[in-house]
């Protein structure tokens, strides 16, 4: 079985991520490629679309989501995402236990003795009428029926873990600022969600897997739970398996693809980029050894935004006062810092809507 080493795993997240070249994609298609990209911080996803796409104009991305073609709601690993309405439709159902075993992990003593699927109906009669609200404003309303969860458990409970919704604008529209107001799935975009299949197969776990590939892959079964928080996916990955082709890793993992994926050469250049907080490229993997540093992997948790020179986390960066300020994590050379530069002037225009071209990179480690 073919050996893939860490640089050859790297080049092909990169292509995959389209971190490699710019890719010349709808903000819709792009965001369906990549599987969602997670999205607490509301305006991450303009700065990893930015990074991805040649030209990208962020009111395309506001529109989309004024238009209800894009959705924010939580669902990777109990995350709020960026999806396509269809995938939002098309998996929310598959993630519905995994929701709910993650709250109860931490609230479960709360619970006790509640039926939950009571409390779901209650709270969606509550959101029937179409009106988006907070979840406090929803807790109110239920907690004198239910008054044993705290409230704080109340909320986690509903919003996300029994009643499916979404962020409504202006949430996450381009810098626009906005408390989270929900309205249910189903009432926002006027569909119903795809029910779990009857005969007992899994169409939408094994839609996970394909997709999860397409834009991560090749990878690991580990990396897969890591990236979706399922843990239920050997079968959808057995019923897969024979449409997919087997490397390993240097550590002897074996890494599944899709057959026809892109795999670039290991010596294919790769520019800088830089990446917002919690980017799927770093947070898609168990193993996030093909694209940061052991001594670094913090960093992807902690909601530092990084810069890749050679498709490595290299840098961290932030933005003060329209200066994008670069600090290296390790010595670069002089054409590094230069591209670092390069590249980091065309965020602070980007960031600024063309008004500031300012970088800093601040002094090397020693």
């Amino acid at each position: 079985m073919t050996v893939l080493d860490n640089r050859a795993l790297n080049r092909a997240t990169l292509a995959r991520q389209l971190l490699l070249d710019r890719a010349d994609m709808p903000v819709a298609d792009a965001v369906a490629h990549l599987g969602g990209l997670q999205a607490q911080e509301p305006q991450e996803p303009f700065t990893g679309l930015w990074s991805r796409l040649r030209g990208f104009d962020p009111s395309v991305l506001s529109d989309s989501l004024v238009r209800r073609r894009v959705v924010r709601t939580h669902m990777m690993r109990r995350t709020v995402h960026l999806l396509t309405a269809d995938d939002a439709l098309a998996w929310r159902a598959r993630h519905d236990a995994m929701l709910r075993q993650r709250v109860l992990g931490v609230y479960r003593r709360d619970f006790e003795g509640v039926d939950l699927d009571e409390l779901a109906a209650a709270g969606r009669q509550v959101m029937a009428d179409g009106e988006p609200r907070t979840t406090s404003e929803l807790v109110r309303v239920l907690a004198e029926r239910w008054p044993a969860p705290r409230k704080r458990a109340l909320g986690e409970m509903l919003i996300p873990a029994l009643l499916p919704a979404v962020q409504t604008p202006p949430r996450g529209l381009w810098r626009a600022k906005g408390g989270v107001r929900n309205a249910l799935l189903t009432s926002w975009l006027g569909r119903e969600i795809d029910p779990p299949a009857r005969d007992g197969s899994d169409p939408a776990g094994a839609a996970l897997v394909r997709r999860y590939l397409a834009a991560f892959g090749p990878a690991a079964s580990a990396d897969l739970r890591a990236w979706c928080g399922l843990a239920g996916l050997p079968a959808a990955v057995a019923a897969v398996r024979e449409e997919l082709v087997a490397f390993r890793d240097e550590r002897g993992r074996e890494l599944l693809d899709l057959p026809d994926a892109p795999r670039p050469d290991p010596g294919t250049p790769a520019p800088v980029r830089f990446l917002p907080a919690f980017d799927n490229a770093l947070l898609g993997y168990h193993d996030r050894g093909r694209i940061i540093d052991d001594a670094d992997r913090g960093l992807s948790v902690a909601g530092a935004c990084v810069v890749l020179v050679d498709g490595r986390v290299s840098a961290t960066w932030t933005d003060e006062a329209g200066t994008v300020v670069v600090t290296p994590l390790r010595g670069l050379s002089r054409a590094d810092r230069a591209a670092v530069a390069e590249e980091g002037e065309a965020l602070a225009l980007f960031l600024s809507d063309n008004t500031a071209h300012r970088v800093r990179i601040a002094a090397e480690p020693h």
